[in-house]
């Protein structure tokens, strides 16, 4: 069985970092959750993401404990999770400029 990181028991996604996952591959966690197994519904290459639950569009992507972006469709577990389904909001000017202008 391949393994996936997870700092903090919050997040939803893995961090592939042992080895990469080929779809079909049952994964499970290392780290804070280790009660979670999914079967890869994607390959997903060393450093990438994979989803430990479903994550419906708009709902938060956590990483670290932290938040990394919000999901731009609705990723099923197992799926690959990067740029092509998460909005990021790292680094994100314009949600800052949104905010402020939320906030007068």
């Amino acid at each position: 069985m391949k393994k996936v990181f997870v700092v903090y028991a919050t997040d939803n996604v893995g961090t592939v970092v042992l080895e990469p996952i080929s779809v079909g591959d049952r994964v499970s966690c290392n780290g804070e959750r280790s009660d979670l197994e999914v079967i890869a519904l994607a390959d997903i290459a060393y450093g990438h993401k994979i989803a430990l639950m479903d994550i419906a569009e708009g709902d938060t992507v956590l990483k670290y404990g932290l938040s990394i972006g919000s999901a731009n469709c609705d990723i099923k577990a197992g799926e690959h999770v990067h740029a092509h389904n998460v909005e990021s909001n790292r680094g994100r000017g314009d949600l800052a400029d949104r905010a402020a202008v939320a906030a007068e």
